[in-house]
């Protein structure tokens, strides 16, 4: 190739016509490959590598600049080797110096010593030196999406006007291939979050364990907006908002803690308001809730027709990028869907407690009106059959079955008042035990034998005991379903001491069945484990209760 002419306007005469030949075949081939795929990265290596041998330079990179303006998302090079890069430590983030510069003001530009413009602020250790630099911007229409830089020429001469023609034509396909991978990526993101939307809605209406559902909403949560964490808070019954619900990497024990009323972000959020938050390290208002040790963060309130139902939080890890505008806006969508969602669900829970009174009014008026009636005259038969008999036996017998019916009568009556009590009277951890049990007894064929140990009521609180409750009857379901047990004991331990010397409460489920087969499905197991760790315990297998070991028991525990 002969001797690049030197910077400024090309020369005329038979020179351009050479080297417009000897590079336009070359750059028409690398807009065929970029036109090839939707890969962004792998898209702007081979823009990199074509600038870099169509201007006879050593290094070429592209800068894509991030959506809301501030520095580099992405910083794609060529010609710096692996181990070079490993060396150096990190990639330019464009919030300083010369790269910094091209972001804020982007136009072509050219230097024949990189150290003699004031706005350089030299390389980081390892960094191979550079001298001659081209910057052109890359743009589509009025849009711009960053910078390719192109450094050292090989033979040591600057760029010249015909480097910056060919490298404005590969910044212009650099351009679309941006735009067109964020287009693709923006409508892939959508189509995540209806995804969610639409799973979310369906565990919260499906009419299942509604702490089930939110943990759902959490777990959605976190994975459509790349967060660390996941969390769903509703209010609490004292003021402030309590966490009903964490999705998170690694167990925790934040579920049930309360935020207080005076905490500064449970008015904004109670209020509506939605906050974005850059780093949760450094924001006085997140100095006593969940997320201090998280970067970015985004809260947003769960709103609907005018009512807060709670909100949901989403938390990034420590120096984890900010939430875009793009993100905020779907985040918001997805907060609004999950809002109509659990208002529907409150509905449809209204709507079926209604239905249980009106049923258990309608089975109280018949006790009343027809069995009690029925027994009563039955037994003034039995009375009267009684006084004609003359056989001492006979007479004896007759009392006793009179006798028996009047208990049963006592017993009905007192049914009867316990239907027409509220449902929602609190009730001890003994009572929904002995509850969970008698239910299971139906699909069962045989009634759960039981024991407590030490002060259940008194000693384990909501939390833990909504837990066991929850825990215990995913263990009686899998007895029915899978293990087709014959025999099962319950026992719930008031008096359990858990690892690290801690009290808490610990729940036997053991069964006489076929066990757990190699293989098979575990979902039941991991909710279990789930629901121990999120209030601190554990939950473990073991031999059951039939020949040999034959079955399973599962102990479930939990601190206080």
């Amino acid at each position: 190739m002969p001797p690049a002419p030197p910077p400024g306007p090309p020369p005329h005469g038979e020179g351009i016509s050479a080297e417009l030949l000897a590079r336009v075949p070359k750059l028409l081939d690398a807009m065929r490959s970029v036109g090839s795929g939707l890969e962004l990265h792998s898209t702007l290596n081979r823009i990199c590598e074509t600038a870099a041998d169509l201007s006879n330079a050593r290094y070429a990179a592209i800068g894509v600049a991030a959506e809301d303006g501030d520095g580099l998302a992405d910083f794609v090079h060529h010609g710096v080797d692996e181990a070079t890069v490993r060396r150096i430590g990190h990639l330019p983030d464009g919030r300083k110096g010369l790269l910094g510069a091209l972001i804020r003001d982007p136009e072509p530009f050219r230097l024949t010593d990189l150290s003699e413009d004031p706005r350089s602020c030299g390389f980081p250790e390892h960094h191979p030196p550079m001298r001659s630099f081209l910057g052109v911007p890359i743009r589509v229409q009025d849009e711009i999406f960053g910078n390719l830089y192109l450094t050292d020429k090989h033979a040591g001469e600057p760029f010249n006007d015909y480097d910056l023609a060919m490298v404005r034509v590969l910044a212009t396909e650099a351009g679309i291939a941006i735009g067109n991978a964020r287009l693709y990526e923006a409508a892939r993101q959508r189509e995540r979050w209806i995804d969610g939307s639409v799973a979310v809605t369906t565990a919260l209406l499906s009419g299942g364990d509604i702490d089930d559902a939110l943990q759902v909403v959490a777990e959605q949560a976190r994975r459509l907006s790349g967060a660390a964490a996941g969390i769903v808070l509703l209010p609490a019954d004292g003021g402030g908002l309590e966490i009903a619900a964490v999705a998170a990497e690694h167990p925790t024990n934040d579920l049930g803690r309360v935020i207080p009323p005076d905490n500064g972000i449970v008015a904004e959020l109670l209020a509506g308001r939605a906050l974005f938050v850059d780093d949760a390290a450094t924001d006085p208002r997140l100095e006593a809730g969940p997320v201090r040790a998280y970067g970015p963060v985004m809260l947003l309130p769960l709103c609907r027709d005018g009512r807060v139902l709670g909100s949901l939080v989403m938390p990034r890890a420590r120096g984890g990028h900010p939430f875009t505008r793009a993100e905020r806006a779907l985040g918001d969508r997805f907060a609004s869907q999950a809002a109509l969602a659990l208002m529907m669900a409150d509905a449809q829970r209204d709507r079926e407690r209604l239905a249980v009174y009106e049923d258990r009014d309608r089975i109280a008026r018949d006790l009343h009106d027809l069995v009690i009636q029925r027994l009563f005259a039955t037994g003034m038969m039995l009375e009267s059959a009684q006084r004609r008999s003359v056989v001492p036996e006979v007479r004896d017998g007759v009392g006793g079955a009179v006798g028996e019916l009047d208990v049963t009568i006592q017993e009905i009556r007192s049914a009867i008042f316990a239907l027409r009590q509220p449902a929602e009277a609190p009730v001890g951890l003994r009572t929904r035990v002995l509850r969970e049990i008698t239910m299971a007894a139906v699909p069962l064929g045989f009634t759960p034998s039981h024991r407590f140990v030490g002060p259940v009521d008194a000693a384990v609180g909501e939390l833990t005991g909504k837990n066991l409750i929850a825990a215990l009857r995913e263990t009686l379901s899998n007895a029915f379903r899978h293990a087709h047990a014959t025999r099962i004991e319950v026992v719930v331990d008031a008096t359990a001491t858990l690892a690290g010397g801690r009290r808490g409460v610990r729940l036997t489920v053991a069964d006489d069945g076929v066990g757990i087969p190699e293989g098979g499905r575990r979902s039941g197991l991991h909710n279990l484990e789930r629901r121990a760790e999120t209030v601190g315990g554990g939950s473990r297998l073991g031999p059951g209760i039939g020949a040999d070991g034959a079955g399973t028991t599962v102990l479930w525990e939990a601190p206080y």
